[in-house]
């Protein structure tokens, strides 16, 4: 599973942009909007989302579950459940709760 926010993290450092990433994992535009959009876990049909992961990891991006080392190595950013004072990770603008690495 991806989140969106995993999505739209992957895409940055990336350096490319929805189409460019549409055109890499063989999905439309509006899909990966509508991925980028979902919350929580991306919604997308089964092929969609094979498309997707396959596409981002032959880039170089290695999703990283929730609690799972990293086997690669490497830099790399991980967004922590809670902070220190046991309150949830949040940007001023946030509408929801962060979303969990899958």
């Amino acid at each position: 599973m991806i989140t969106a926010a995993q999505l739209r993290a992957a895409r940055a450092l990336l350096g490319v942009d929805q189409r460019e990433l549409a055109e890499l994992a063989d999905l439309s535009v509006p899909t990966i909007q509508r991925m980028e959009a979902s919350e929580g876990v991306v919604r997308g049909t089964v092929d969609s989302l094979m498309k997707l992961v396959s596409a981002l990891e032959a880039s170089g991006i290695e999703l990283i579950g929730e609690g799972a080392p990293s086997q690669a190595g490497g830099r790399g950013v991980r967004l922590k459940e809670r902070a220190a004072n046991g309150k949830p990770f949040r940007g001023k603008n946030a509408k929801s709760a962060p979303a969990r690495v899958a």
